[in-house]
């Protein structure tokens, strides 16, 4: 009875101890589930708001993409409207230009054509040939023509005697006086011609220098703007790309999720089921050892079995009489095995295979081989689930470490990109400030210089009206004093009549035009000068205005760039800290396999080699019994 009692609490034994391995077992498994689960549902979430930045993104892109398509277009017509207008102009001033060359020739050739006249009539050289001559010009006007045609018509009657001739002088005086006002009427209209012609030609080139600037500036932004677009659409395109790799991402995530929640949740189910088991099987040892061990069983053995020692005794004997010979040699045979292989499970079964009866020995052994095969597929299937746990939890922490290292070095690069950036905006800023401060400079000096060239051209043109007006007292003067005659009765004092400091005043009306030729020749330079000194200064500003406009630009992309680097940064950041956690999570659940998966004291091969030559020896036994084949295990 007490050895009844021993084996039983060994089992009982064994049961909790299996129980509790398999509750340790299942609570590394849950925790796997659960980490596992977290994390999927982390990155899922993470995903789908991801997924709402980029979505948000493209449609931003979209809409930029097409508002500056429409910009373009616009400076498109535009472009087209200025280079239209400019080669119109452009036509125009041409004619105009072949225009004033047929007026001015013609204008040159009447005013050479009458100051001829007017030296052949003075000569009494003209003829009836230069007559017809002067009457083709065209700007004649029409009364003039007719009173030239008359002179001529009459001339021919007049000889050069004294009577004709005082008839000539008198007729050819009033047809000079016409041909003299002709010549000043065709000068003037030539230098009003030329007047009109200057003006339109200036006109031209500043409506043009206006057009070519305004299609410089067009295609300038042009350009900008198509950049624009080409980077805008290359983000767009980047965003698209991360949204269809973030949506795989997610969903992949999703159907993990999905097996592994069913995974978990049916060995949860199982886990439940075999932890029942083991306790019904707890409790129904326990409650036959409490059987055993009361004094019904314990202590009627106690009291009646010492006298059937000796009929024990013979009854061994008998037994042992009874025994076949192959049992014994069953018997002899699972010691040594046990002993050999240090199998307790032989050893015992060597035991009872010499106390129980034949019969019970072989559905003792058939048993114990089924059980053994049992236990190797059950262990085998728990190798295969350790071996994928180390596997998946090995190639974790290798992903994992290999993402903390790649986003350490990315981090680094991240930052001195940033560092960097935010120097060269500060040396742009600066220098962009040098320029505004130039400028300004600049500004403050053309101005000065501005009023005093506009005082200065000012001062020349009135000192030059001064210097006439002197002048034109002081001719006025002399030549009514050059003209002065002698009285009928002089007085005695005076030999000849006074015409004025004739010789001194020659002197002084030369230094008055010297000093008004160096008044006009002040205002000439200074005009000049103002003129040059102007294109300088706007030559200086649009160049520095392009170039302020080209670094505000790169100051604009950097600061930009900085942004979405500094935005990375704390993507790539965030990551790391994600990243450490899910690596430190591996580290930690590699712990927790281990003393199940890798720490299992015999290793896994050892355990199977020995359990195999375990079914080998009863299997042995086996045939030692009854010499037949044990077919019926494989069937």
């Amino acid at each position: 009875v007490q050895k009844v009692i021993q084996l039983m609490n060994g089992m009982l034994e064994k049961g909790k101890e299996e129980k509790h391995e398999e509750q340790v077992q299942f609570a590394a498994y849950k925790t796997w589930c659960d980490d596992t689960a977290t994390e999927k549902t982390r990155a899922i979430k993470e995903d789908n708001e991801q997924i709402d930045s980029l979505e948000a993104v493209i449609g931003k892109c979209e809409a930029d993409i097409s508002k500056l398509t429409k910009e373009i277009a616009q400076l498109d017509e535009d472009i087209s409207v200025y280079e239209g207008d400019l080669k119109a102009a452009t036509k125009v001033r041409k004619m105009e230009h072949e225009d004033y060359l047929a007026t001015h020739k013609d204008l040159t050739e009447s005013v050479d054509a009458t100051a001829g006249a007017i030296a052949l009539i003075k000569k009494k050289m003209f003829d009836k040939k230069a007559g017809a001559a002067l009457l083709q010009i065209p700007r004649m006007p029409e009364a003039d023509r007719r009173k030239l045609q008359s002179f001529l018509s009459t001339s021919e009657g007049y000889s050069m005697a004294a009577p004709e001739a005082a008839a000539y002088e008198d007729h050819t005086g009033g047809i000079i006086e016409i041909l003299e006002k002709l010549h000043d009427k065709f000068e003037d209209e030539r230098t009003e011609a030329e007047k009109e012609e200057s003006n339109s030609k200036h006109a031209f080139e500043m409506l043009s220098q206006d057009l070519t600037n305004s299609i410089s500036t067009s295609k300038d932004d042009r350009s900008d703007k198509a950049q624009q677009k080409a980077k805008t659409a290359q983000r767009e395109a980047d965003a698209k790309g991360d949204l269809q790799d973030t949506v795989t991402s997610r969903d992949d995530d999703q159907a993990y999720l999905d097996d592994l929640s069913a995974t978990c949740k049916s060995k949860s189910d199982d886990f439940e089921a075999r932890q029942t088991l083991r306790a019904q099987e707890i409790e129904a040892i326990e409650k036959a050892i409490e059987i055993i061990s009361s004094g019904a069983v314990s202590g009627a053995a106690d009291k009646h079995l010492p006298s059937l020692v000796q009929q024990g005794s013979a009854l061994m004997q008998l037994r042992s009489n009874s025994r076949s010979p192959n049992q014994v040699r069953v018997a002899a045979f699972l010691h040594e095995q046990g002993s050999k292989l240090n199998s307790r499970v032989l050893s015992a079964l060597a035991l009872r295979v010499a106390d129980d009866p034949f019969k019970q020995v072989k559905k003792m052994i058939k048993d114990l081989i089924v059980r053994l095969l049992e236990e190797a597929n059950e262990e085998a299937e728990q190798k295969g689930w350790c071996d994928t746990e180390l596997s998946t939890n090995e190639q974790t922490r290798k992903e994992k470490t290999e993402a903390v290292e790649s986003l350490h070095s990315e981090i680094d690069e991240l930052e001195a990109s940033i560092a960097k950036l935010s120097k060269q905006v500060s040396e742009l800023s600066n220098e962009i400030k040098e320029m505004d401060e130039a400028v300004a400079k600049a500004t403050s000096i053309r101005n000065e210089e501005k009023e005093k060239n506009t005082e200065t051209i000012k001062d020349a043109k009135e000192a030059q009206v001064a210097v006439e007006q002197a002048l034109q007292v002081l001719k006025d003067f002399y030549a009514k004093a050059g003209e002065a005659t002698a009285l009928l009765q002089q007085p005695e004092i005076f030999d000849k009549p006074y015409q004025g400091q004739q010789g001194e005043s020659g002197g002084v009306v030369g230094m008055l035009e010297v000093i008004q030729s160096d008044f006009a020749r002040l205002e000439t330079e200074t005009k000049a000068s103002e003129d040059q000194s102007q294109a300088s200064y706007e030559k200086f500003v649009e160049d520095t205005t392009v170039d302020k406009t080209a670094k505000q630009k790169d100051v604009e992309y950097k600061n930009n760039k900085k942004d979405e680097e500094t935005e990375e940064l704390g993507e790539a950041k965030a990551d790391l800290e994600s990243t450490q956690k899910e690596l430190d999570s591996a580290l930690r659940y590699y712990e927790k396999l281990k003393p199940s998966c890798v720490d299992a004291g015999v290793s896994y091969e050892e355990r199977v080699a020995r359990r195999k030559e375990e079914i080998e020896s009863l299997q042995e036994a086996l045939r030692i019994l009854n010499g037949e084949d044990i077919a019926f295990l494989q069937q």
